[in-house]
């Protein structure tokens, strides 16, 4: 069996759709050894790295930008699964073409320009949308992160639930409380990280909710003082924008500025240290495809709160303290109790580690080997 990828996030590990496409194909690699891989990539990646052993690349020719990537998509990388004569095309994003000499697979992450409206503005926007959603009910197989999605896929999409398969995400082995644990003290100077602190991580669109947690801190800092401040980490926007709402103006008007750390970006190496060293995780997320942040927490031994809605309550489980999304004042009791309540802290440690064991890249890697030889299945 002979897979084709479409490789155009390869070298973007720090987007969640090169995430997923780098560990899939390792572990993909490990449970299937024989298995035939070509990893198509835009003619912007002129070299690799992080490969796994007997994958063939095939490079293209083409440009970049918007119209480069629909036009890889929509183009090139058909053309290329003819030419490499793979049995099965798979798109590991929400980018399939409207039609390819393969069977395709499509790995839907999300729906958001669908189920949130303010994400498809503009008119380029919505027609890629309508362009995308078009292709994938030619899929003969969808790939989602989480049930809720398959849900909202369904429904947005109007795709049988027959045709669609749940492979979960899963935190990188370096997610765990002890394992390099001997790095977190060197993190901790490099970001000039508190003694202790709470930590949001992600980023800042409008969809991320970091309104809610900012104001919910409010409400700890009179409860707690200011023994623990807050860290948020990731890439800053150009705020003020109706994407990105200006969270640094919000926390000045808040009166809490001088509580918070930004520390920017943060290196992927060094997430496991920042998850380690911080008290509690909150995430305020108003919807997620899976949320991966919740599961690195989880697994890392941080306690984690986060919003009730979306895939949420289904990837946490009861590894996490689910509040009711926007309530700044529950979220806010939540890390007060967490941060106060030593037992409540070790209990919820506890089960974040039990829910984080039931994610596996193995198990997820084995789950789209069956889908595979489904779609093979029917094709014969």
């Amino acid at each position: 069996m002979h897979i084709a990828f479409n490789g155009w996030f390869w070298d973007q590990p720090h987007t969640g759709s090169g995430q997923y496409l780098r560990r899939l194909l390792h572990n993909l690699r490990k449970v299937a050894p024989d298995l035939q891989m070509s990893l198509i990539l835009p003619a912007r990646i002129s070299s690799v790295d992080d490969l796994p052993d007997n994958v063939s690349v095939v490079p293209t020719k083409g440009s970049s930008g918007d119209i480069g990537k629909v036009w890889f998509e929509q183009q090139i990388f058909p053309q290329m699964v003819g030419r490499v004569s793979a049995d099965i095309a798979h798109v590991p994003y929400w980018g399939p073409p409207l039609s390819s000499p393969a069977p395709l697979v499509t790995s839907v992450l999300d729906v958001i320009p669908l189920v949130m409206p303010e994400y498809s503005q503009g008119f380029k926007a919505r027609l890629y949308t309508s362009l995308v959603s078009t292709a994938a009910r030619g899929s003969a197989h969808i790939l989602t992160l989480s049930d809720a999605s398959k849900a909202d896929i369904v429904e947005h999409l109007d795709i049988p639930a027959e045709s669609i398969t749940t492979t979960y995400l899963a935190p990188d082995e370096s997610f765990h409380p002890r394992m390099g644990a001997e790095r977190d003290e060197a993190v901790r100077k490099k970001y000039n990280l508190p003694d202790q602190f709470i930590l949001g991580i992600g980023g800042f669109d409008v969809r991320k909710q970091f309104n809610q947690l900012l104001l919910a801190y409010t409400y700890v800092l009179q409860a707690e003082g200011d023994n623990t401040p807050l860290v948020l980490a990731g890439k800053e926007p150009k705020w003020g924008t109706p994407m990105f709402p200006d969270m640094r103006k919000y926390a000045a008007d808040l009166e809490i500025t001088d509580d918070i750390h930004w520390i920017g970006y943060v290196d992927e190496a060094d997430k496991p240290s920042i998850y380690r060293l911080a008290r509690v995780f909150v995430f305020p997320s108003s919807y997620e495809g899976f949320g991966l942040p919740v599961v690195e927490a989880m697994a890392s031994g941080t306690p984690v709160v986060a919003n009730e809605n979306s895939s949420i309550p289904e990837i946490a489980g009861s590894g996490a303290f689910l509040i009711e999304s926007g309530n700044a004042r529950k979220m806010a009791g939540a890390i007060i109790a967490l941060l106060l309540q030593e037992p409540l802290r070790q209990q919820q440690i506890n089960e974040g580690l039990a829910q984080a064991t039931k994610f596996s890249w193995r198990k997820t890697a084995k789950e789209t080997l069956a889908v595979y030889e489904k779609v093979m299945q029917s094709k014969s």
